[in-house]
C-alpha cells in the first residue's frame, strides 16, 4: 500500500466478495458509473477482472484528487479519470450499461438518496444494472445488532443520515423505471441490493 494514498480498511476487507456477487451481474461490455468512488479501492481491484467494461469513477471534489492518484499508480487502461458528481447537481449526459455505489446511501441525506436514484434511472441502458451495496434495514428491522449500533452512531453524527430500508428503496426504485431484482446476503451484515432498468426500448 502505498502510504501517500488515502486508504479504507473496510474496502480492502469487502472488495473481494463483492467482486465475486458483481461477476454474474456486470455485463461483459460497456460503461459502469460508480457513484462515490471513495479511495478507489474497488475500482482499482474490480476494473481488471472486467476488461470490456469502460468504468467512470466519480466523486466529490474534496476526494478528486486522492481517488485520481490511485487511479494512476494502480488503474487498468479501462478506468477513466475519475470526475465530479454530485448527486443533487450535474450528471454525465450518456447511458451506462451499469451503475455501482458502495455504502453511500446511509451517509446520503434522503433527498440525496432520492437524487441518486432519480440520476441512475434515466441514465441506465435498458436492461441495465444498479447494484448498491451496504447495511440496509428490511421491513423495517435491523437486520444485526452491529447494524443497529452502527445506525445509532451515525444518528449521532448527523440526523439526517442513517440506514435505509430497503422496501423504502423498492419503491423509490419503481418511480424512476427500475425494480429491485435480487437482494443479495454478502459478509458483515451487508447487502448488494440489484436494480434492473425496467424502461422499455
Amino acid at each position: 500500500m502505498d502510504a501517500e494514498l488515502p486508504f479504507a480498511d473496510a474496502c480492502e476487507r469487502n472488495k473481494a466478495p463483492i467482486l465475486a456477487a458483481l461477476r454474474g451481474l456486470l455485463p461483459a461490455r460497456g460503461h459502469v458509473l460508480e457513484i462515490g468512488s471513495g479511495t478507489g479501492q474497488h475500482v482499482v481491484h474490480f476494473a481488471p477482472h472486467f476488461p470490456g467494461l469502460s468504468w467512470q469513477p466519480t466523486e466529490r471534489g474534496e476526494q478528486l484528487e486522492g481517488l485520481n492518484a490511485r487511479i494512476r499508480l494502480q488503474g487498468s487502461r479501462n478506468i477513466l479519470p475519475a470526475i465530479l458528481l454530485e448527486v443533487e447537481g450535474v450528471w454525465p449526459d450518456r447511458f451506462f450499461e451499469a451503475v455501482y455505489s458502495s455504502n453511500t446511501a446511509h451517509i446520503m441525506c434522503w433527498n440525496e438518496v432520492r437524487a441518486m436514484f432519480s440520476g441512475v434511472g434515466p441514465r441506465l441502458s435498458r436492461d441495465g444494472v444498479f447494484c448498491l451495496y451496504g447495511p440496509f434495514n428490511v421491513a423495517g428491522r435491523y437486520t444485526a445488532t452491529s447494524n443497529e449500533s452502527f445506525d445509532r452512531q451515525l444518528r449521532q453524527r448527523n440526523p439526517a443520515m442513517g440506514l435505509r430500508d430497503v422496501v423504502q428503496l423498492e419503491r423509490l426504485s419503481a418511480r424512476h423505471h427500475m425494480r429491485l431484482e435480487e437482494r443479495r446476503q454478502l459478509p458483515a451484515n451487508n447487502l448488494l441490493l440489484v436494480f434492473r432498468c425496467t424502461r422499455g426500448p
